[in-house]
């Protein structure tokens, strides 16, 4: 037997990142992605904002004596004062009430069109995706169709006919918005029907349903979910539009859109009645696209460590 001189073999040093890596534990993908998440800043204060803003449109109203519609024509336009923290407008309603209203209403608007828009999307690309040929063909053209037709133009275009309300614009975003989310998921299912997975579940004779909502989106869930987080703050920009415009919602009812038309109208005399609405638009969006932008690179696989 040969034997192998000891000081042939360095010893080689663990550095500390090594180290903790090893010593790490075990942990699922999402829980990976949340520990990911919570190192980025700007993710994080857009979630708190979030959280803030949605807790205050449901316990907001309360903290005043005062109700979104009720009028006192001897408090008109008046400044934030104690009686009234956001003060009160046109018709001497408190637009503290009127303020956290409106972020029911919008929130809700939003996050239904977009929850709904996404679900139509997965739907139809998922099963675009899986099953090719003809028609995949047939479903690509129609939705490039669509979207050659500009989105606002066709959003106004289904008010006009539906009319104005909170379910009405729901509508017309989740007819307008499920375009795109069907080309994404349809290009992540074209990418992953053809894996050893897949194959493996079609051989024991799993469903054409099955094999697309079982195996194939659960695996596009991170850009699914990144996605929809996008979606959110356009759903409340183009209600506020709608609503600005006259076409959204109608008074007495409130929405952060309706506020800031009515506002616009008493700018250069009271332009409190448009910054309040505004400033919670602006935030509320910014939050969003922030917290879209961490979950994108949380969920990322390739940014794992």
């Amino acid at each position: 037997m040969v034997e192998v001189a000891k000081d042939l073999f360095e010893h080689v040093g663990i550095d500390e990142d090594d180290r903790e890596a090893i010593s790490r534990p075990s942990i699922t993908y999402w829980q990976d992605a949340w520990r990911r998440l919570k190192k980025n800043k700007a993710a994080m204060i857009g979630l708190v904002l979030l959280t803030i803003f949605t807790l205050m449109a449901v316990l907001g109203p309360f903290m005043t004596k005062y109700t979104y519609n009720d009028n006192n024509l001897e408090l008109l336009n008046q400044l934030p004062s104690k009686e009234h923290w956001f003060g009160t407008d046109g018709l001497g309603r408190d637009i503290w009430a009127r303020v956290w209203m409106g972020a029911r209403v919008s929130i809700f608007i939003g996050l239904s069109a977009a929850v709904i828009e996404t679900c139509i999307g997965i739907l139809i690309g998922g099963l675009s995706g899986y099953l090719g040929g003809r028609m995949d063909m047939f479903i690509m053209r129609f939705i490039d169709v669509l979207i050659a037709i500009p989105e606002l133009i066709f959003i106004i275009l289904i008010m006009v006919i539906v009319g104005a309300g909170i379910l009405p614009i729901i509508i017309a975003f989740a007819l307008t918005g499920w375009l795109r989310m069907a080309r994404l998921v349809r290009g992540q299912v074209l990418q992953l029907k053809e894996q050893e997975f897949v194959l493996a579940a079609k051989t024991l004779g799993a469903s054409t349903m099955r094999l697309v909502f079982r195996h194939l989106i659960p695996n596009t869930l991170g850009v699914i979910i990144v996605t929809l987080t996008m979606a959110v703050p356009g759903a409340i920009f183009y209600e506020a539009f709608l609503s600005f415009i006259g076409i959204g919602i109608k008074p007495p009812l409130a929405s952060w859109g309706q506020l800031a038309s009515t506002g616009a109208k008493v700018l250069q005399i009271y332009p409190f009645q448009l910054i309040l609405p505004a400033i919670f638009i602006s935030l509320t969006m910014l939050s969003l696209n922030l917290l879209g932008d961490g979950l994108r690179d949380a969920l990322d696989p390739r940014l794992r460590k």
